[in-house]
């Protein structure tokens, strides 16, 4: 069969056109692809790592409370039951996520306890007394046992407590009993909505579960899914302590992206290892995604209609430049760097060689807005300051370059909760934008600055060409300085201060993460100390 000049042109001009924008498509989408999702992804586990802290960070708290209790005189020499009652009744008043606290004799009898249930009652054979008697014990979550008839329970549902006890020991260093605490495992959904419902208002079919260590039961998630066991590989691989993503089948035969962490305890407090997992179905969390690559899809689609049109009205002298925009794409594929010639005296080809720069101008230009996506992906929205992940990104590059010192300071407002408080978070915005500024204001361009969440900021000098720590100081005192100016924010005049931690990298630690902990150590030394200054690790 013979075909004309013009139809053998247009299948041959259509086969080169699709194939061509195939490729380049194909090259575009793939690597712009792959960007994306590792952005959607590490976001996802930056929200289970956000989650774990914040579980760890409570918890210390209260491990905390009750060693500190442990220490104090009235609990030493226990002759005034009327003083240790108050003593408990005033913990659980001031921190209501105590459900029930109790001091035990060294038998086990228990002398004094909030709202006085259980006094008199003997809890030698529980573990949060017999687990106390050398150290510190925390329990994971169980379901109430002597307290699930005489505590309050207004809405009926299932009473769950995780327990910290510890020993109390005499003037002579001899055990005289327990103080054990049973907390309300309620405030673990309080955190949970704290930590997921403002990210649910910009994702949807988001989910958070916390999960036991003991037996990968659920201890909290969705209700229909709470004390079911888990075999996912999320889990296993949280339990060896990586933080990290991974996408895969869950029970209900759906592919859910997951970022999970493990909540392996902070500072002294040893963690119960919990998994934290957040998910989100697949196809929702890499909407974006396939949106973008049928846009491309759809791009390369039309053009090659179009160019099939086109080619359909050449019928003349088009084989050499044909040839040469051949040779052209060949090199494009290849990822070589050259422009489509523009062939002068033929309208045809000239406007077909045209139209190909910009279908490449139009790809790349996709390319580039992925790019500025992923560049927002590391800015925070409210100061426009680098945000967490940012600060993961420049950590990888300190790596690298092991001849250079750095200073870590680590910033938290003090003073910020009450603006919140008193003036609305409208108010708290406005303030932190400006701190922001001012931050920016008394460091170098090239020092790296981020906003870690909340009212706390990292700072990185590089100290390789300062002469001594003092320089840090000075720093460190100039942005206290300026932090305690004066802000005027609608007619309201605030004033705030804010406290430094610093530590040395790599002279305290060869880890950077291990830094920045320390870092933040140091900061809390500062907040004991008064606040509003700085303080150096070690």
């Amino acid at each position: 069969m013979s075909l004309s000049l013009r139809t053998y042109f247009v299948l041959i001009f259509s086969a080169f056109v699709i194939i061509f924008t195939a490729i380049v498509s194909f090259v575009v989408t793939k690597e712009s692809s792959e960007s994306v999702e590792k952005q959607i992804s590490d976001s996802l586990t930056e929200k289970a790592y956000q989650m774990a802290d914040q579980l760890d960070s409570f918890m210390w708290t209260r491990y905390g409370e009750i060693k500190i209790l442990t220490q104090l005189q009235t609990l030493k020499q226990p002759n005034n039951q009327e003083e240790i009652q108050n003593l408990l009744d005033g913990l659980k008043s001031n921190f209501p996520s105590f459900s029930w606290i109790g001091f035990t004799d060294a038998s086990g009898n228990v002398q004094a306890a909030t709202d006085n249930i259980l006094v008199g009652s003997d809890i030698s054979k529980r573990p949060v007394f017999k687990e106390a008697k050398q150290q510190t014990f925390v329990g994971d979550v169980h379901e109430a046992v002597l307290l699930a008839e005489l505590l309050p329970n207004p809405n009926g549902e299932l009473l769950q407590f995780v327990d910290i006890s510890s020993p109390v020991f005499d003037e002579d260093n001899e055990f005289a009993g327990v103080l054990a605490a049973h907390l309300s495992w309620a405030w673990a959904s309080e955190v949970r909505k704290a930590v997921i419902q403002p990210l649910q208002k910009n994702e949807k079919n988001l989910d958070m579960f916390i999960i036991s260590k003991k037996d990968n039961t659920v201890l909290l998630g969705p209700q229909d899914m709470i004390g079911q066991q888990l075999q996912l590989r999320a889990i296993t691989q949280a339990q060896t302590g990586e933080n990290y993503w991974s996408l895969e089948e869950w029970p209900d035969g759906n592919q859910y992206l997951t970022g999970y962490a493990l909540a392996n305890g902070f500072l002294n407090y040893p963690g119960l290892n919990w998994t934290i997992l957040v998910r989100q179905p697949e196809q929702v969390a890499f909407s974006s995604v396939n949106n973008l690559r049928n846009k491309v899809i759809t791009i390369g689609l039309i053009s090659s209609i179009l160019f099939g049109l086109l080619g359909w009205c050449i019928a003349t002298i088009i084989s050499r430049p044909l040839r040469q925009l051949a040779v052209t794409a060949e090199k494009l594929r290849n990822n070589e760097k050259v422009e489509i010639p523009v062939k002068e005296g033929i309208r045809d080809i000239k406007t077909l060689a045209i139209s190909l720069r910009e279908l490449i101008f139009a790809l790349t230009k996709t390319e580039s807005d992925l790019g500025k996506m992923e560049q927002k992906a590391q800015h925070d929205n409210l100061t426009g300051l680098p945000n967490r992940f940012a600060l993961e990104e420049f950590l990888k590059k300190l790596d690298s370059s092991n001849d250079n010192k750095y200073a870590f300071l680590f910033l938290d407002l003090d003073q910020f909760k009450k603006v919140n408080d008193q003036f609305g978070h409208h108010h708290g915005d406005k303030l932190l934008k400006e701190i922001a500024s001012r931050l920016k204001a008394n460091i170098r361009n090239s020092e790296f600055l981020c906003r870690m969440g909340g009212d706390e900021f990292v700072i990185i000098l590089d100290i390789t060409k300062q002469s001594s720590s003092n320089e840090v100081d000075k720093i460190g005192q100039r942005i206290i300085e300026s932090i305690n100016q004066p802000i005027t924010i609608e007619g309201n005049t605030l004033q705030i201060g804010c406290s430094i931690g610093v530590a040395f990298w790599p002279i305290d630690d060869n880890s950077l993460y291990q830094v920045i902990r320390y870092a933040d150590m140091a900061l809390y030394n500062s907040k004991a100390k008064g606040k509003n200054q700085i303080s150096y690790y070690r």
